[in-house]
């Protein structure tokens, strides 16, 4: 079908009239009226029934107004998409993450985005419980599981991955384990709270632990990753870490190396009515283009 013939039999259809549909589209009455015919002939339905009060839709007619209008919609939203994307990124972005990922390794790269993009205000907001993105306590996130909410769009960034650690003054005065099992003879370090656990798997250690002897419990609970991070750096005790954390905070050394905790997915996330927005998507291009050669 021409749009251009779809685009008439849409005006027609809401004006009910050959004569308001020309005013509208700054056209004669009866070259509208041909543009109809032509469309009904390339068709080979009637579309609508003529009367003395004016224009009814057919039932083939009502079909074709439903798709007119989504296809209206459709090329209505490209265009304001395809505008917004050459607009200059400004405004405000709020960004919501782990305390662990946000005030650690987002906190050292964020610096090149805002200068960068001097017109966009960051504002960063870290805390292990989930922001509701729909309700717009945030506009986008940085999430280390798969997103719960429905209806947000989500681009994976990366695949992190964890181990066991300890400060050498610690191995020093204590002696280095050599199996899972020495562990128990150690104080061990852990996420100290249950409903708001930043990633899954973060207390896969005591969860192993607990297996081999039930009646374990850590040393020390913390609910907070880089406090845990620092804990295990004085030599507190020994810790399940993001190797990401570790290294870029450092002071600690893996051990047990043969043994890694389940993989940490990070997703990028935001709402489809974001889509669109420059200073979201240009964040989401820095995120990828950071991420894309970072072992983590």
């Amino acid at each position: 079908m021409d749009w251009e013939k779809v685009k008439i039999f849409r005006y027609v259809a809401q004006s009910k009239s050959f004569t308001h549909a020309g005013e509208k589209l700054n056209l004669s009455q009866s070259a509208i009226s041909r543009q109809i015919k032509k469309l009904e002939e390339e068709l080979r339905v009637i579309l609508f029934h003529r009367h003395a009060r004016g224009l009814l839709l057919t039932e083939q007619g009502e079909t074709l107004l439903q798709y007119a209008n989504e296809m209206f919609d459709k090329m209505s939203t490209a265009e304001n998409n395809i505008s917004a994307n050459k607009e200059k990124p400004r405004g405000e972005l709020r960004v919501t993450t782990t305390i662990g990922f946000g005030s650690v390794w987002l906190t050292t790269h964020i610096g090149e985005f805002l200068e960068k993009y001097q017109e966009i205000s960051l504002s960063l907001l870290v805390g292990d419980h989930e922001l509701d993105l729909s309700m717009r306590e945030a506009d986008v996130a940085i999430r280390l599981s798969p997103p719960t909410q429905p209806d947000l769009i989500q681009r994976h960034l990366f695949t992190g991955h964890m181990g066991i650690f300890a400060a050498p003054s610690y191995l020093k005065k204590y002696g280095s384990p050599k199996n899972i099992n020495e562990l128990l003879k150690h104080t061990i370090v852990s996420y100290g709270e249950s409903s708001n656990l930043p990633y899954p798997g973060i207390n896969w250690l005591n969860s192993m632990l607990i297996r081999i002897d039930n009646s374990f419990r850590p040393g020390l609970e913390i609910n907070n990753v880089v406090g845990m991070v620092r804990a295990v750096e004085s030599g507190v005790g020994i810790a399940c870490l993001p190797t990401i954390m570790v290294r870029e905070l450092g002071g600690c050394e893996q051990i047990l190396k043969d043994i890694e905790g389940p993989p940490i997915e990070a997703f990028f996330v935001y709402p489809e009515e974001l889509r669109a927005q420059r200073r979201v998507t240009v964040f989401r291009d820095f995120l990828l283009e950071k991420v894309k050669n970072f072992q983590f």
